[in-house]
């Protein structure tokens, strides 16, 4: 594949499955990469392999999140590539779930995600040229059973980036929404063995998401879906 025309990445609610994927993806094409989460000690033998910069925020905080992107300035680069995988989620009936858990799940999934937004279009909008990606979710297609917080919050990422896609795309920057609509595998969560290919390997997620990146501009994707293949829907 040819090189990107990007040269730094932030990735938020960065940490093992995709995130990883992506960090190892983009560091292996010559971008220089930010990891932020919640816990950036966690990030650390990530950044190792990487060369990645760790970074700590709370993505629901607005001056957390204004920071955070002050600190990629400093230390790698204002991003070119923002990618938002930060979420939330809280289970349970309607009638008996936690107000204030499902508030901070909200935010995390969606205010976050505009938080991410706002800081990355003042940065990318003056060079008419960036990427803002956002990990969906099936829950923002459809919403099931008790875990509306989770439904609500994906639903709003996902309105923000076909509000984001049609505002800043005519401005050199390209937006996309990726539904992940499986389970994601991982060490704690293989393949069964009466089932292969049932979950969805983080790395071809992530190739995908390069993929995207690397479209020419008069062919953009907003919004793509990834889901096993021997899924019926």
């Amino acid at each position: 594949m040819p090189g990107l025309p990007y040269r730094t990445a932030l990735i938020i609610g960065a940490g093992p499955g995709i995130s990883a994927s992506l960090a190892r993806r983009l560091s292996q094409l010559g971008l220089q990469v930010g990891l932020a989460a919640r816990n950036a000690d966690k990030l650390q033998a990530l950044a190792a392999e990487t060369g990645a910069a760790a970074f700590a925020v709370d993505a629901a905080q607005s001056e957390q999140m204004a920071q955070l992107f002050l600190d990629m300035e400093r230390q790698v680069g204002a991003p070119d590539v923002v990618i938002y995988n930060a979420s939330a989620r809280v289970f349970g009936p309607l009638a008996s779930v936690d107000p204030a858990a499902v508030e901070q799940a909200i935010a995390v999934s969606a205010f976050g995600a505009f938080l991410a937004a706002q800081q990355a279009a003042k940065r990318m909008e003056p060079n008419g040229h960036g990427a803002i990606f956002f990990t969906g979710a099936s829950a923002g297609i459809k919403g099931f059973a008790q875990s509306a917080a989770f439904a609500i919050g994906k639903f709003g990422l996902r309105g923000l980036a076909q509000s984001a896609a049609r505002e800043l795309g005519p401005k050199g920057i390209h937006v996309a929404h990726f539904t992940i609509d499986g389970g994601v595998r991982s060490s704690r969560r293989p393949d069964p063995s009466d089932a292969p290919d049932s979950t969805l390997d983080p790395d071809a997620i992530a190739q995908t998401y390069i993929d995207v990146l690397a479209q020419p501009r008069n062919a953009w994707s907003h919004e793509i879906d990834l889901r096993p293949w021997i899924e019926r829907f």
